[in-house]
């Protein structure tokens, strides 16, 4: 069964062109250890919540932009394996300063696929 990992953070929207080409340098990273597809979401209704929402969930200020990443693997067998090595490339391949938002207010998890139509 595939497995996702997802993704949710704050980019200042300045720097989408410099998020746009870290992901697509992301995505060949995560592909060569065996994800299918890496998709990126710059958001574009997304609503301040009362409660919740995806603004309060990332502490999204003035100027950023909220984004919703996810990863498409083939199993939980081909993740665990995968983002080990996608973490230590990473590291080697891009430094933490490349990155052009808060990583720390970035939230995210791994879901197993339950339905796919």
């Amino acid at each position: 069964m595939a497995y996702v990992d997802g993704f949710v953070a704050a980019v200042p929207t300045a720097n989408k062109e410099q998020y746009m080409e870290f992901c697509r340098k992301s995505a060949t990273i995560f592909k060569r250890h065996g994800a299918l597809k890496m998709v990126e979401c710059w958001g574009d209704e997304v609503p301040e919540g009362k409660v919740t929402s995806f603004p309060m969930a990332v502490k999204c200020q003035p100027g950023e932009t909220v984004v919703l990443s996810w990863v498409l693997w083939p199993s939980r067998a081909t993740h665990d394996v995968g983002m080990k090595q996608v973490m230590a490339d990473h590291e080697a391949e891009m430094l933490p300063s490349a990155m052009p938002f808060d990583g720390k207010r970035m939230i995210y998890g791994g879901f197993e696929v339950i339905v796919e139509e």
